[in-house]
C-alpha cells in the first residue's frame, strides 16, 4: 500500500501562500520543477482541495497553448493533465479532465482510495492536509522552503493537539535557494 505525501512550497517560516494568498513569492526554476515534475511522475493521483483544485486547473489543461511555457513546464503540463486527481470539496457542482468528485469523511475516502491505488497518492492544499494531519493520516511531509519570510499566510501545518514525531529522509538544495526537507511519520 503506498503512502500519502503532503508536498507544498513554503516559506521559511512556515506559510504556502501570502495573506493575501498570492503564490509569487516562490522561485521555481527549470531545476526546482524538473524536480516536480519527476515526483508528480512517481505518484498514482493527486488529492486537491477546492482552491488549490481551481488554481491548478486555471492553467495546466491549456498550459501546451501557452507561448511563454518552458519545455519543463510543458512536460509537467502532460504529467499533470494525465494523472488521476480527487477533489474534496462541499462547494464545486463538478471538476474537469481527469478528476472526480468527493465529498465524504476525508479518513473513510482516504480508505477507499489506498484500496483502488497500489502507489502513493499526493495530497495538495494545506485546508485539506489539515484534516488528513490531524487524524495521522499523512505518512510523508515534503516542504520545499523557499528563502522568503512572508510574516503572515496560510500554514503549511495546522495547529495541533499533540506533536508528530517525524524522521528526517531527506535533503536537498536548489540553485535558486529553495531547500527540500523530506520527513516521514515515525
Amino acid at each position: 500500500m503506498g503512502r500519502l505525501i503532503y508536498l507544498m512550497n513554503v516559506s521559511l517560516d512556515g506559510f504556502v501562500e501570502t495573506a493575501d494568498q498570492s503564490l509569487d513569492w516562490t522561485v521555481v526554476d527549470d531545476e526546482l520543477h524538473a524536480w516536480f515534475n519527476d515526483q508528480t511522475r512517481a505518484i498514482d493521483a493527486s488529492l486537491y482541495g477546492r482552491r488549490l483544485y481551481e488554481v491548478m486547473t486555471a492553467y495546466w489543461p491549456t498550459a501546451e497553448s501557452d507561448p511563454a511555457a518552458t519545455p519543463v513546464m510543458l512536460d509537467f503540463a502532460r504529467i499533470w493533465n494525465a494523472k488521476p486527481k480527487i477533489v474534496f470539496s462541499t462547494s464545486l457542482e463538478s471538476v474537469e479532465g481527469n478528476s472526480r468528485l468527493v465529498r465524504g469523511d476525508v479518513g473513510e475516502e482516504l480508505s477507499k482510495l489506498k484500496a483502488e491505488f497500489d502507489g502513493d497518492l499526493e495530497v495538495g492544499g494545506p485546508t485539506l492536509a489539515a484534516e488528513f494531519i490531524e487524524r495521522g493520516l499523512v505518512d510523508e511531509f515534503q516542504l520545499v522552503v523557499h528563502p522568503v519570510i512572508l510574516g503572515a499566510g496560510t500554514p503549511f501545518f495546522p495547529a495541533l493537539a499533540k506533536p508528530i514525531g517525524l524522521r528526517l529522509r531527506e535533503t536537498r538544495r536548489f540553485a535558486s535557494g529553495a531547500m527540500l526537507l523530506d520527513y516521514e511519520a515515525t
